[in-house]
């Protein structure tokens, strides 16, 4: 009887315990890589990744006060050598600024210099989770034959925030949003 009272009583910590870490597991970074693939074009190698993307509500909040949020798309791609160091063989980085005009009440994403103008948060999210990246790594760079192991990330780049944001974001959830490295084979 005692064993039975002690497994069951256990069996419902282990229950609590995973109802309450469920929610954080899926909303803890914000940001999942659901796919991503490095295709070849005429003039070298494109980047195409898909994200989820969920912002947090204390980002939402700031982004409708006026505040610029800062997207950073890291890209890596390595040749694993087993007798050395891996080597690197392309990188890239490329920024993406989410921001809302309060005067127009629109939101913008900007790439560069280029930028686009969205009614909703929704549509502004929407552009930023279908990512293409040209010229990630020219046509000649690849062995056929070889395997290379890609590697992508979607993260907001808290050092661009304003600095009272930035005090506030060491160390907290709600401004630490970003996806793990997404990693994959890639064979020419």
């Amino acid at each position: 009887m005692r064993f039975c009272r002690r497994h069951s009583w256990l069996a419902a910590l282990a229950a609590v315990w995973l109802f309450m870490a469920a929610p954080l597991a899926t909303f803890a970074n914000g940001i999942e890589v659901r796919k991503a693939a490095l295709i070849a074009a005429e003039k070298g190698y494109v980047l195409e990744a898909e994200f989820d993307i969920t912002l947090t509500h204390t980002l939402e909040e700031a982004l409708s006060k006026g505040v610029p949020l800062y997207f950073v798309l890291d890209f890596e791609l390595i040749q694993p050598r087993w007798y050395w160091f891996n080597d690197q063989i392309a990188s890239s980085q490329q920024e993406y600024r989410l921001s809302f005009n309060a005067l127009t009440r629109q939101y913008r994403v900007a790439v560069g210099t280029l930028y686009q103008n969205f009614i909703t948060l929704g549509e502004a999210i929407g552009f930023l989770r279908s990512v293409r990246v040209g010229a990630i790594a020219d046509n000649g760079v690849l062995t056929k034959g070889t395997s290379y192991i890609a590697g992508v990330r979607l993260r907001l780049d808290g050092s661009q925030l304003p600095r009272p944001f930035q005090v506030s974001a060491v160390g907290s959830r709600e401004w630490s949003v970003g996806s793990d490295w997404f990693r994959w084979t890639v064979t020419p």
